[in-house]
């Protein structure tokens, strides 16, 4: 380490963490063994980062947030299992994040440019990705797998295993126990689908004629007495040659092992 005028003469920090140059370190912050800490990054005061955990550049993690804590899966015996945090993640008050278990590749991983508001739960074994919005005291479960560009609304919770596909948004106070399909908006407890993202489409500039074409396919996915392997084989031939991106809508319904939010 180095430059130690960015770090607080009352934080505690293991010899064996590797901390680059620039980052900033407040008040009564501990840094457990084997961590390392990207260019650029940010700990406000009080911030616990509990051991074997990768941060990379430019992340801001404030006040009371407990990153990289052993699981609460009462089958963790100890073993060496980490968390991976991306670049550009702004994570809030009181957040906490888990290492993964041996049970599933030992590893949580955590994208970049992604803001974890305040009481955020991501549990063991979790793979997020990009440009995630989670509101205040989401809590995802173990084994949870989400894409990119996903917003959940504050006191939500997502029940273990499930799959939360890219562009699509879940309602505030909503219980998600099945997989929620690309682009698809859910809400509710138990949620249920009732629309695409639109709005989000529209923010990214998307044309009309995609969403229009993404709608028809939410149509197909939930129309009465079609099944979904109908509905694919339709969005396939009649959406699929005019839309392309409705091709990420066809892997996350083939892909699903739990069962879609219907």
């Amino acid at each position: 380490m180095s430059n130690n005028d960015l770090i607080h003469p009352t934080a505690i920090i293991d010899s064996s963490a590797v901390i680059a140059a620039d980052v900033q370190i407040g008040p009564y912050c501990i840094i457990g063994p084997q961590v390392t800490i990207g260019e650029g990054t940010k700990l406000h005061s009080h911030v616990v980062v509990g051991g074997y955990t990768r941060i990379g550049k430019n992340n801001e993690i404030f006040q009371f947030a407990s990153v990289g804590e052993v699981c609460q899966d009462l089958k963790y015996a100890g073993e060496e299992t980490w968390l991976e945090i991306g670049d550009h993640n702004s994570i809030r008050e009181h957040s906490s994040l888990h290492r993964g278990t041996v049970q599933d590749h030992g590893l949580t991983k955590i994208g970049s440019h992604n803001l974890l508001m305040v009481n955020t739960h991501i549990a063991h074994d979790c793979v997020v990705g990009d440009h995630n919005i989670f509101a205040n005291n989401v809590g995802i479960a173990g084994h949870v797998r989400i894409g990119d560009y996903v917003v959940v609304g504050g006191n939500s919770g997502i029940h273990q295993f499930c799959k939360i596909d890219s562009y699509s948004m879940i309602g505030g106070a909503s219980l998600i126990l099945k997989d929620v399909p690309a682009y698809v908006m859910v809400s509710g407890n138990p949620a249920h689908a009732f629309a695409m993202n639109v709005e989000g489409m529209r923010r990214k500039g998307w044309s009309k004629n995609v969403i229009q074409a993404l709608r028809q396919a939410f149509k197909l996915i939930y129309k009465e007495g079609l099944t979904t392997e109908q509905a694919i084989q339709q969005i396939r031939e009649d959406i699929l040659p005019e839309a392309p991106e409705a091709q990420l809508l066809i892997d996350s319904l083939e892909q699903s092992k739990r069962g879609i939010v219907r």
